[in-house]
């Protein structure tokens, strides 16, 4: 069974309308009912939430005139697997996975005399 995960795009919707920097949305914010500090609107931009506000959302499509798709991707995970202890198997941080597309290989360890150094 495949897991769902969603990734938040608001940087990119911000960059295609030529907001740069997070505080030139708060005004835009402001200006529909929704009033966040600069270090919520920052963090609403470069962090993922958890958890939003639908009146947040809205103005936000509204400022940006773009649709709820536009500010959020789903992405389908495949299914880990489990081995016999019922842990998931292979799992690896997520870094790992793209340096290992890129070529980049862990170097084997070598195990060295006492007096070698």
């Amino acid at each position: 069974m495949n897991s769902l995960d969603y990734e938040w795009r608001l940087r990119e919707v911000m960059a295609t309308r030529g907001l740069f920097t997070t505080t030139k949305l708060i005004p835009l914010l402001n200006e529909r009912g929704v009033h966040l500090s600069a270090s919520q609107v920052y963090r609403l931009a470069t962090e993922k939430p958890e958890r939003l506000n639908l009146q947040v959302l809205v103005a936000l499509m509204d400022a940006l005139e773009c649709s709820a798709d536009d500010l959020i991707g789903k992405i389908q995970m495949p299914a880990a697997r489990r081995d016999a202890n019922g842990t998931e198997a292979g799992t690896t941080e997520p870094g790992l996975e793209v340096l290992k597309h890129k070529g980049y290989r862990p170097r084997r360890a070598g195990i060295l005399p006492p007096n070698a150094g």
